[in-house]
Order: C-alpha cells, then sequence, then structure tokens
C-alpha cells in the first residue's frame, strides 16, 4: 500500500511483496528545472505556475503510459492550483474533474488514521504509551518482548513487526470486519518497540481498529464524522465499496499493455482499511492539507488542537539526526534541499504523493492511475522544488573516511519478513554498497549512484543532494543504512544466512551438479542399469535428487515469483500449496542420497572419482534443502 518511488517496485506491493530485480536500485534523480528568480512570488503567481505545471504533468504522463492524474498546490491557506489531467473512465471518455474525481490514495489513508488516533489522544480517551492491548478487545498482540506495543511505536512504525502479505494482502472482496482479520493475521514480532522503523500496515491497520473498538463506532463512519463531514469533504470516503452516492466519481486504474490503457479490476483492502482504503478527490484533499498546515484548522473548522497537529509533524523518532526523522504518523523525506512532511501511497493501479512544507505553508497532491506513477509524482515534486525553491548553498566540506571498507556489503531492508513463506521475497531487494574511489557505490549496474564522504558515517551524493548515513554498533561494526530520500525504509546489514552472496552461488553450483548427472544417466543408462545393485541404487537416487531439485525451484519460482501479485496476496491456490509441498519430498531424497553415499564409501564400490562426483551432488541436495529452511520454503508457512 506503501509508494516509496521507484525502489518500492522493487519490494512489496504496499511491501507489498512484489518481485523484482535482484538488487533495488537507488531511483534516478529527476531533470532538475532551474530558476533564479525569487521563489514565492512565482509561485503565487497562477499565471505563470498553471503551464509549468501542464507541462511537468504532461511529460511524466506521456512518459510513465498513465491515464489519468490529478495535482493540487495549497499555500497559506489557500488552493493555488486543482487540476485534472486525462481520462477518470477511458473507455467513457471522462475526464478527471480535480473536484470530484476520486483517486484511491492507498497508505496516504493512513494519515486520516492517525489524524483520528490523536484526536482521542487530545480527548484523553488514548495514551500514546499505553499497551495497545489495553484497549483492543477482539484479540490481543502476543506479549513478545518485555516492552509492549503502543500507540507511539504504531504512529511511529516502529512497534517492531514483521511484513507479510502472502494469501491476505488484498482483498477481491469488501471485508466488513476489521476485527476479524486482523486477529486471524497477526505478525510475528521481530524487534523490540521503539528499536527501529519498519514501516506496517498491520499496525495502521491496528491503530484504526483501536479507534473503532474506543469509540464503539465503526473506523468508516469515525472517520466520516470527524475528519471528512468537519472539512467538508464531499467526494472522500474510506469505505469499501464506494458508496453508490459516490460510484459515478470514481477514476478507474489501468495498466498500459499491447499500446493500449487496460482496466484494472478493483481490488480492496479488506481489513486492513485503516491503512489503505481511501478514495478522495484533489479538491478535498486540499482542504485537510491546509486544515494539517494550519495547526488542525481550515475555515473555521477544527479537527485537531493547534499543540496536538504540531507534534504529529514533531520528529518522534530518529535514525540519525543529520537526517529525516519519523514524526507522529507523516514522514519526513529531503529532496532538493527541503525537508517534506508527508506520506505516499500505492497499490496496484495507483500511485499518490502528499507532501508539506510547512516551513513555506505549502502542500503539494499528486495522485495517477496507473504506469509508473511513484516516479512520475516524484520527478514533478523535484521538478517543483527546483523551479521555486532550487538549492542554496555550495558544495558539502570535503571529510576524510578513515576506511571505507567497513560500509561495503549487501543490505536488506527492515521491512521484511521473516517467520513465514513471505521471506522468500527478500532476496529480491538487496542495495548492495561498494567501495568505488574515494567514495561509494550505492545500488546495482546501471542504476548505482556514487556518494562522498561528508563527516563521519555520512556522505552525499556526488553532484547531487541526497545524503545516507550508516550506524555503527560498540565495536564499530557497521549495522544499518539510512537514506534521506527514503527515509520509510531503512535498512540493515545482511547477515552472512541472509546474504545472496552465499545463497546464488548454492544454488547455482547446484544446478550445475544435477544438470550433469541427469546428462550423465541420459548418456550412460544402459551401462546404469547394468551395474552392481548398490551402485545402481545410489546412481538412481542422485539422479532423481538431480530431477526433483530443479523441477522444486522451478515451481516455487513460477507460483512465488512469477504469478501475479493480485493473485498471490489475495488467495492461496492450490498449485502453491503443493509447489510448497516439494521441498518436503526433495528432504526424503536427500536423507536417501546422503545414506547411499555413505553406504558406498564403505563398501568402495564405485571409483573414487564416482564417489567424490555422487558425494558432491548429495552436499549440494543439502545445501539447497538449508535453502529451503532458510528461506521459510518447508511446507506451508502462510501469515
Amino acid at each position: 500500500m506503501m509508494n516509496v518511488k521507484k525502489i518500492a517496485a522493487c519490494l512489496m506491493a504496499g511491501l507489498a511483496l512484489s518481485g523484482g530485480a535482484a538488487d533495488a536500485a537507488v531511483p534516478p534523480p529527476a531533470p532538475q528545472v532551474a530558476s533564479a528568480a525569487p521563489a514565492s512570488p512565482i509561485l503565487d503567481d497562477v499565471t505563470t505556475l498553471a503551464p509549468f505545471v501542464d507541462g511537468v504533468m504532461t511529460a511524466q504522463m506521456e512518459q510513465w503510459k498513465i491515464p489519468g492524474a490529478v495535482i493540487v498546490i495549497v499555500k497559506d491557506g489557500k488552493t493555488l492550483l486543482a487540476k485534472g489531467y486525462g481520462y477518470a473512465d477511458v473507455e467513457k471518455g471522462a475526464r478527471v474533474d480535480p473536484d470530484k474525481s476520486l483517486f484511491r490514495i492507498a497508505s496516504t489513508t493512513k494519515l486520516f488514521t492517525w489524524t483520528a488516533v490523536m484526536q482521542l489522544v487530545e480527548q484523553g480517551r488514548l495514551n500514546l504509551d499505553a499497551d495497545v492491548n489495553t484497549y483492543l478487545k477482539s484479540f490481543k498482540i502476543p506479549a513478545t518482548y518485555a516492552k509492549p506495543v503502543t500507540l507511539r511505536s504504531l504512529l511511529t512504525h516502529t512497534a517492531g513487526f514483521e511484513e507479510g502479505s502472502v494469501g491476505y494482502g488484498i482483498a477481491l472482496q469488501p471485508e466488513p470486519s476489521i476485527a476479524k482479520v486482523l486477529g486471524a493475521h497477526i505478525p510475528a514480532r521481530v524487534r523490540p518497540p521503539g528499536e527501529m522503523l519498519s514501516y506496517s500496515n498491520y499496525g495502521a491497520a491496528l491503530a484504526g481498529l483501536i479507534v473503532q473498538e474506543v469509540t464503539g463506532v465503526p473506523y468508516e463512519d469515525y472517520v466520516q464524522r470527524n475528519i471528512f463531514d468537519p472539512l467538508g469533504m464531499k467526494y472522500a470516503t474510506v469505505r469499501e465499496p464506494v458508496p453508490a452516492a459516490l460510484v459515478p466519481y470514481k477514476v478507474n486504474g489501468y495498466a498500459w499493455e499491447n499500446g493500449a490503457f487496460v482496466f484494472q479490476k478493483q481490488t480492496f483492502e479488506g481489513g486492513f482499511r485503516p491503512a489503505g482504503s481511501g478514495a478522495v478527490s484533489g479538491a478535498d484533499m486540499a482542504r485537510f492539507m491546509i486544515a494539517q498546515l494550519q495547526d488542525g484548522e481550515y475555515e473555521g473548522k477544527r479537527i485537531l488542537l493547534p499543540a496536538t497537529a504540531r507534534l504529529m509533524r514533531t520528529p518522534a523518532f530518529y535514525y540519525d539526526k543529520r537526517l529525516p526523522a519519523m514524526d507522529l504518523g507523516f514522514y519526513e523525506t529531503a529532496m532538493g534541499g527541503q525537508m517534506l512532511v508527508g506520506h505516499g501511497g500505492s497499490d496496484p493501479a495507483f500511485n499518490t504523493e502528499l507532501s508539506l512544507l510547512p516551513a513555506h505553508n505549502l502542500g503539494v497532491f499528486i495522485s495517477f492511475s496507473g504506469g509508473e506513477g511513484g516516479v512520475a509524482a516524484e520527478n514533478v515534486e523535484k521538478a517543483l522544488l527546483a523551479r521555486y525553491y532550487p538549492p542554496q548553498g555550495g558544495a558539502p566540506a570535503s571529510y576524510k573516511a578513515a576506511s571505507l571498507e567497513k560500509y561495503a556489503g549487501s543490505y536488506q531492508f527492515t521491512r521484511r519478513n521473516h517467520t513465514k513463506v513471505d521471506k522468500v521475497y527478500d532476496l529480491l531487494s538487496r542495495m548492495p554498497v561498494k567501495v568505488s574511489g574515494e567514495g561509494l557505490s550505492v545500488g546495482q549496474g546501471n542504476d548505482a549512484v556514487q556518494f562522498a564522504p561528508t563527516g563521519p558515517d555520512l556522505f552525499q551524493e556526488i553532484g547531487g543532494q541526497r545524503r545516507i548515513a550508516f550506524r555503527v554498533d560498540g565495536s564499530g561494526a557497521v549495522t544499518h543504512m539510512f537514506m534521506d530520500f527514503l527515509s520509510p525504509i531503512p535498512l540493515e546489514r545482511a547477515s552472512l544466512l541472509d546474504d545472496t552472496a552465499l545463497w546464488y552461488p548454492v544454488l547455482v553450483v547446484a544446478l550445475l551438479l544435477f544438470g550433469s548427472a541427469l546428462l550423465g544417466f541420459l548418456y550412460r543408462r544402459r551401462e546404469i542399469w547394468a551395474a552392481p545393485r548398490a551402485d545402481r541404487r545410489l546412481i538412481l537416487i542422485s539422479t532423481a535428487v538431480s530431477l526433483w531439485g530443479p523441477l522444486t525451484l522451478a515451481a516455487l519460482f513460477v507460483f512465488l515469483i512469477l504469478t501475479d501479485v493480485v493473485a498471490r496476496q489475495s488467495s492461496v491456490p492450490l498449485n502453491l500449496k503443493l509447489a510448497l509441498g516439494m521441498p518436503i519430498v526433495f528432504i526424503g531424497l536427500t536423507a536417501a542420497s546422503l545414506v547411499a553415499v555413505v553406504r558406498v564409501w564403505m563398501r568402495k564400490g564405485l571409483t573414487l572419482r564416482l564417489r567424490l562426483y555422487h558425494s558432491a551432488i548429495a552436499l549440494a541436495a543439502l545445501g539447497v534443502v538449508a535453502f529451503f529452511a532458510q528461506w521459510n520454503l518447508l511446507g506451508w508457512r502462510f501469515g
């Protein structure tokens, strides 16, 4: 549900967990639009702002094959610009209306949930630091650690939940019970609360359930009565499906296939509605942004007390005080020399970005209905900032790092699964860091970005503004990496058992040995059948291992990686269950192979070369079993 620009596509589609390239890529910088003119006068001049925005939006929609979009810019308590582009319904030729067209905003919905929580906090009905089990009635969060999960840890995504989605992350039909779904899919707690940010849709949905159970009012009704109605947001809802009165204003999502836009059937958040079910018009989101920028007030109506609204935009969790922080619900992001406070959202067809610049009393809301909308939204924001708020100051001061080698390695995102089959997707989202000259190269291949040291454990993009920082433990070993341009998704150094540098060679060597054994059997099958019984048994077992191993890996790859993200997150199909049973059979074949190898060494029936060869096959099979075990591929381990 969450949009973290281009890099999110390598991870999860709301952590949705989506297959991608083997290594995550650092997003390339967008073309910068320079301007030496004063910022505020130009931005306030709609006669020049509108043509500029039209050009940028149109270019992005053409480049990324996007059928419909909306952008809203607010400043100093008023809407400067609200424009729709393209089509809300391609088939009917219905254009986007910025006042009424409802775009699905996915995880940007969380801002409504966090606002609801803070309303109850200021009323004294919720305590940010109380155990959430104090408020939950339907089920309880297990006491894995001495420290309980609190609302503060939910709002800062530091509750310590693992990520998960296979079989339940997307709903094809509305699910009325938030409590039922969340109670059935409690994720494992893998870190003590408050220790590290790990973005969690479950945590946000849990906060929405707490609002519902404390007030006795359904989540959707609470948001409608206490946020939408006071702000006059008539074209906004968090209900699934959209209420009948708003159905004519829904924007359809599309994919670009074979040179045409193809309608994408709507999916639902189901029991995760508080984390991503919102559908809102651009004009109505402008009202919400203005209320947040004006400390909770819009046109005389107040949704938050001033102190509460400011608290939501105050750092509540730092990775490194030199980089953006996590606020209470909002996350900070550095872009073009500015500090943005906001939240993105992404589902299979829509991408949204809401960004506030409190220092300039400015807010920008952008939503796209297809294509690479996350990249497009980032590029639009970068172009706006470069034109109206160009970076100030010269080049960063040079710094001589004592050692660069300690930073090199493979890093994995803290937002990942640990205990279920979903863990295998972590293999596809590594961030490699290498020493490059007097600095570091972050990313893979042509997408790698060069960073130079500018302070202790701090680096800045060469020729750019982006920064990364590293955290070290008491012994000086690097444990984490943080990016100021992707602040909601920190990374931690991969251990040996989690490192693709270990498992990819294991699989490659095993497949080569398995392939040679199969070819050997085909070319020597008559000789094999004529061999002594014990020798023949070993060769046949090695052949069976060599056949079943690749078939198992291929089946898992097809049904876990190549399967459409909506299909694998909305259900657990029979073919996936069968594929996950195949490693169990492989364990049996591996055990038989090891026993047969021991026997042939004791008996010395084959030549030394063949004994070593079949021993290598048995050990390779053992390595594949270890791979299955490490990545939770032995049996049905679903969330």
